[in-house]
């Protein structure tokens, strides 16, 4: 479909910088059509206006809808139609945010600047509030639903709402310097386990993550300093894609047995009262005989049998879910000895901030056994390689 015309092509960016469109309208082959080599219903509709200074034209792509729509009205016009029957527009100035390009940043660094009485832009993909003293996640903003970036550090929020769940574009949240002691298994369960990549829970009060943490598995980088934990989640091993971990100036004593599947690029763990580990202090759980619920559980995890709550009770699945692992690779659930043994960080990341104030990149970790000859064999090992 071609049209001759004269047309004034005017950018909608104008307004933004304060200049006005020439004013004239040049002589133009207007073309309504689709992108050259695209399938017929395929690619989109676009406007094309071709002129003598470019011959080339310009692509301008049309929403279907609207498009459908005015040409629907132009049709009827055409057609001769009563004008009191045609769906026309009044002749009027474009309001401003009809011809600026949708707003996607905002950055407000002080309580003053926060919008109370507007609403957020909901095309905001990157929404910054710090120092603003909220003590709450503002609900409007949960509504962002292009939101990529959400910054709301520095402020008193206390808890997490779990419709924070529902960003489904969210990956980067940075929750650095507020009051926060937890971090919900709901948000854990959500969306954000496909989108979250980047999260600074850092300088909050946190004490321990749930073990559902661990189920947020395209995070790179993960902030947890300056918090009170006194354990990391005990399926670490199952951010394969973590990259850069810091969890400086907390209350470990040892780190979890998983965490030597980690492949890290940078780890910091600086400030943490790390246990002197010691291999001849076992911690003995065994139970002989094992337990039929024991056997039951290690067959189901050794020889990966699916289970899920429409067959088992939630409190079973959920204690599969946590199973130990032995050195030998068997699983063992509430039967097992348990050591400390040391880890040189190394093992697991390229760059190693020192662990404390005597040049160490060693870590205390949790070792499980799911039998007596297990131990023993590790033992006679450890006495050997020690001796």
């Amino acid at each position: 479909m071609r049209l001759q015309c004269e047309v004034e092509v005017v950018s909608r960016l104008l307004p933004s910088c304060g200049l006005r469109g020439r004013g004239r309208a040049s002589r133009a082959l207007l073309s309504l059509g689709r992108q050259p080599g695209r399938p017929r219903g395929g690619g989109g509709v676009y406007l094309m206006v071709c002129t003598a200074r470019d011959r080339a034209g310009a692509r301008y792509k049309a929403n279907a809808s609207n498009l459908k729509n005015f040409l629907s009205a132009v049709r009827l016009a055409h057609q001769g139609t009563d004008i009191g029957a045609l769906p026309l527009s009044a002749l009027v100035p474009a309001k401003t945010s009809e011809v600026e390009k949708p707003k996607t940043k905002m950055i407000i660094t002080s309580r003053r600047d926060y919008p109370l009485t507007k609403s957020f832009p909901y095309s905001l993909e990157h929404l910054q509030a710090s120092y603003c003293k909220l003590a709450r996640i503002d609900m409007r903003v949960l509504c962002l639903k292009k939101l990529r970036k959400l910054d709301l550090s520095h402020n008193h929020i206390k808890q997490l709402p779990a419709t924070v769940g529902d960003l489904i574009c969210l990956q980067e949240l940075n929750l650095h310097n507020n009051h926060l002691e937890s971090f919900s298994v709901a948000l854990c369960n959500s969306t954000l386990q496909k989108s979250l990549q980047f999260l600074d829970l850092s300088q909050n009060k946190i004490k321990a993550l749930p073990i559902q943490f661990c189920q947020l598995r395209e995070l790179v980088n993960l902030k947890l300093d300056d918090n009170e934990l006194i354990r990391l989640p005990f399926k670490m091993g199952q951010l394969g894609h973590l990259r850069f971990l810091s969890a400086a100036r907390n209350k470990l004593p040892f780190l979890p047995s998983d965490f030597r599947k980690l492949s890290l690029e940078n780890l910091d763990l600086f400030g943490n009262p790390f246990e002197q580990p010691n291999p001849l202090v076992p911690s003995i759980q065994l139970k002989i005989p094992l337990t039929l619920l024991e056997c039951a559980a290690r067959a189901t995890v050794n020889y990966r049998i699916p289970y899920g709550c429409h067959l088992l009770p939630s409190h079973l699945c959920e204690d599969l879910e946590v199973a130990k692992t032995c050195q030998c690779g068997s699983a063992c659930l509430s039967s097992f000895i348990q050591i400390t043994v040391t880890m040189n960080l190394h093992h697991v990341a390229h760059t190693v901030v020192l662990v404390d104030n005597m040049g160490g990149t060693e870590a205390p970790i949790i070792c499980y056994f799911c039998s007596l000859d297990c131990y023993s064999q590790f033992l006679d090992r450890y006495l050997q390689s020690n001796g």
